[in-house]
């Protein structure tokens, strides 16, 4: 078996600069993406940077399906489960019978809700945007595509095949979209996703698990003052259950939960009938999740053997825990004995986030999920985007490919890299 190569195939250089002058490409058509509201639940911005791709991606395959995602259920502030419409995602395909299948993602929804006042893109300084999603996710869209146009104009481009998409729902955590990576997963050797890197440039290996959840609580409604004894406290259940809660953090190792929002209650003198109560948990081993929800079982029956008192817990795991395989591992080396060959010094940090590199690994694909570009700041206000880094981003991907194709051409067998039967 001969392993991957730790250094590039110098006859890969002369392609990487192809790279050279792009910057300024690449920096109009980020900000451009990026003053496209995109929030998840902003459908029509959504789908307007679809359009958008399907514009920039024109050329590169003859195969773009746009596919419909099912809608997002979630808990409304009166306990009612209610359908938010998402929008599409899309899926571009080539080359599905080259020996080397590549799975890249990229999302192109942001946090900012349509009525944010976060809008458009500023200059800080000479190397540094602030804007939505400039980091997280439309400057790593970029780097995705030149990648690709390198790729395409190799002459090893035929030994990899392609299957990209472009989902909306990622900053949710891809309720719609998740079957289409585990469809994917059937496919592919491999995974590409283009996150931003942490802000130091380096890669996100290991990843924490999340579980999204909310918990209504039924109590009975009472005058206040007349008939306060006849009334069952919703907001002092759901307390109950909170505090509860929050004592299991550091009971197990790498396990948090954390209480996000509470909603309820009305006037002062009703005793109050219901409380909603939405909370995280991350963790870091797919077996803890059973544990999670034995805890919280018991918390719950406790506090349901209350005359009049009724607690519903809805929700679940979204994204497992990403726990590096050996070809995942092996994956990350190469990528980083590419970025030191370039002059890109990488490190590989566990991370408590999580994202689509998640959901591809619990499908057994290794994956890269922090290609994108160099930022900080994300989810807020200040996010921001060093525009130095989109090329050099964009030939860290372009030479993973390229180093991968050449490889597959030369007849090299990656021994742990192996299909997904």
């Amino acid at each position: 078996m001969v392993k991957p190569a730790k250094t590039l195939p110098p006859e890969l250089l002369p392609w990487l600069d192809l790279l050279n002058d792009q910057h300024d490409e690449m920096l109009a058509r980020t900000i451009e993406l990026a003053e496209i509201n995109s929030g998840s639940l902003n459908r029509d911005g959504v789908n307007r940077v679809l359009e958008k791709l399907l514009q920039l991606t024109s050329g590169l395959s003859k195969d773009h399906e746009r596919i419909p995602v099912n809608p997002w259920s979630v808990v409304n502030d009166n306990g009612e489960i209610i359908q938010h419409p998402l929008g599409d995602a899309l899926r571009i395909r080539k080359r599905p019978e080259a020996p080397l299948q590549v799975f890249l993602c990229g999302h192109m929804d942001t946090v900012f809700p349509k009525d944010s006042p976060f809008q458009k893109v500023v200059w800080l300084d000479d190397d540094t945007i602030n804007g939505p999603g400039v980091t997280d996710l439309k400057g790593g869209i970029l780097v995705m595509l030149k990648a690709l146009e390198v790729l395409e104009q190799s002459p090893w481009a035929g030994q990899i095949g392609l299957e990209i998409l472009f989902n909306p729902d990622e900053e949710i955590g891809s309720p719609g979209s998740a079957p289409l990576i585990e469809e994917a997963a059937t496919r592919v050797h491999l995974g590409m996703i283009f996150e931003p890197c942490f802000p130091d440039g380096n890669l996100a290996g290991q990843r924490k698990g999340s579980g999204n959840f909310t918990l209504v609580s039924h109590g009975k409604a009472a005058h206040a003052g007349r008939e306060h004894h006849l009334g069952r406290n919703a907001i002092r259940a759901l307390c109950d259950f909170v505090a509860a809660m929050d004592d299991l953090n550091g009971q197990q190792p790498g396990i948090t939960f954390n209480p996000g929002y509470i909603h309820g209650g009305g006037p002062t003198n009703i005793v109050p009938d219901r409380c909603i109560h939405k909370f995280n948990i991350r963790l870091e081993q797919p077996d803890d999740e059973q544990w999670c929800m034995q805890k919280l079982g018991e918390i719950i029956d406790s506090i349901n053997q209350r005359d009049g008192i009724h607690l519903a817990l809805h929700g679940g795991f979204t994204r497992k825990p990403k726990v590096l395989s050996h070809a995942n591992k092996q994956l990350l080396t190469l990528a980083k004995n590419i970025g030191h060959e370039l002059g890109i010094p990488l490190d590989i940090k566990p991370t408590g986030g999580c994202c689509d590199g998640n959901n591809l690994a619990t499908a057994g694909i290794p994956n890269i999920d922090t290609l994108g570009v160099q930022g900080g700041a994300i989810h807020s206000d200040q996010e921001y985007l060093n525009v130095r880094s989109l090329v050099p981003r964009a030939r860290l991907s372009a030479a993973l490919l390229l180093s991968l194709a050449h490889a597959s051409a030369q007849g090299d067998c990656f021994d742990w890299l192996k299909r997904k039967e």
